[in-house]
């Protein structure tokens, strides 16, 4: 029978985290990661908020059963410290072939993978990422043609501001999104020759927020990504 301390040590694994890098992460001592992982001590919410946060599966942590429900008796295979990463997906959204409002059914062009360190720099520990191409001038001078952008899709909340990735009537923007009074949205474009966009609050059935831009990587991949940001 697998515990919740070995579940949670194979947790750590399987994100290809040292204890020291896993215990900063979630805000403890490299001690009492190692308490937990040998059962001596038991962590509180606080701790597995934060691990939550990482990537970790807090529901099999606790009860052997993944969030997916899949369950599991047997610690798997963790990768090794060579292969640490996360993969960033590069996404062909044109057109919106798949549902429109999920970047799931959309064709990976590429993927763009990152180490743990770079990650913790940029603040995007625990972010869900996906890479997008921007096209046109009308985020200028934040976002220029032909820059990478990361989007983190766990991200939605426009209520702080920011410039998201949204969909609007089947088409996907990248755009300053302001939210106003009675439920209307204002979709601002950073160059001021752009008019800014009103949706009004009849017509947000047609608007999905689909995430939060967190980086602006300018022109470091040579991929053909179709046009998206009008």
């Amino acid at each position: 029978m697998v515990h919740i301390h070995e579940r949670l040590k194979h947790e750590r694994l399987r994100i290809s985290l040292s204890q020291e890098e896993f215990a900063r992460a979630c805000g403890v001592s490299k001690r009492a990661q190692a308490s937990y992982e040998s059962g001596e001590r038991s962590p509180r919410a606080e701790y597995l908020e934060a691990a939550s946060s990482v990537g970790v599966d807090v529901q099999y942590v606790l009860t052997g059963i993944r969030a997916g429900g899949e369950s599991a008796s047997a610690i798997p295979f963790a990768p090794s410290r060579a292969s640490a990463g996360t993969g960033v997906p590069l996404y062909d959204v044109e057109g919106a072939a798949g549902a429109g409002r999920s970047l799931e059914n959309e064709s990976v062009v590429g993927t763009f993978t990152i180490d743990f360190e770079t990650l913790t720099q940029m603040g995007l520990v625990g972010a869900r990422l996906a890479g997008i191409r921007v096209r046109g001038d009308s985020m200028e001078p934040t976002l220029f043609d032909d820059d990478w952008v990361f989007i983190d899709l766990n991200d939605t909340n426009f209520a702080q501001a920011g410039v998201f990735l949204v969909w609007v009537s089947g088409e996907l923007r990248i755009k300053r999104l302001q939210r106003l009074a009675g439920g209307a949205m204002l979709l601002i474009s950073d160059n001021s020759y752009y008019e800014k966009e009103m949706i009004a609050p009849d017509r947000m059935q047609e608007v999905h927020v689909m995430g939060r831009v967190r980086t602006r990587m300018g022109r470091l991949l040579d991929l053909e990504i179709p046009r998206i940001c009008r």
